[in-house]
């Protein structure tokens, strides 16, 4: 059953969450992907003790600024995800052929496709990500450009 609590009024839900998981966030180099892409979350295989999940959050290494700006994409577009009872199967579906799809030289996100099933988390995490960047002093243009680059 969902927990609930408020926030400014609004109502809360965790779907499938009492509590938050644990969570592994592991920099790996660029080519251990499970597909084309810089940062990717997924289930573990198994459940901890006491029916815990375990998300496991991966990180294309470049150095800890970017990799950090990458994790927070990533964790603030899981979380939305999950409220939202969009499954990560489903994300990872859409990516996966979107990357088929890919012509040479295209640099677009796939969750910035008007089909991507998490399109609205995809863009809100960027928001945040583009603020931290702000924050931290790096330059997004070329921020875009290593990432796009791996």
């Amino acid at each position: 059953m969902p927990v609930g609590g408020t926030f400014r009024g609004a109502r809360i839900q965790c779907l499938n969450m009492n509590h938050l998981p644990k969570i592994t966030i592991k920099p790996i180099p660029h080519e251990w992907h499970r597909y084309e892409t810089v940062g990717d979350y997924y289930e573990s295989d198994f459940t901890l003790p006491y029916g815990q999940k375990k998300w496991n959050f991966r990180v294309s290494k470049t150095n800890a600024d970017y990799e950090f700006l990458v994790v927070i994409h990533e964790l603030v577009e899981w979380f939305l995800a999950q409220k939202r009872g969009i499954k990560e199967e489903d994300i990872y579906a859409f990516d996966t052929a979107f990357e088929a799809k890919r012509v040479q030289g295209n640099t677009d996100e796939p969750g910035n496709d008007e089909d991507a099933p998490y399109r609205k988390e995809h863009e809100f995490a960027e928001m945040i990500e583009r603020l931290i960047a702000k924050e931290l002093g790096i330059e997004w243009a070329k921020y875009d450009e290593v990432i796009s680059k791996l």
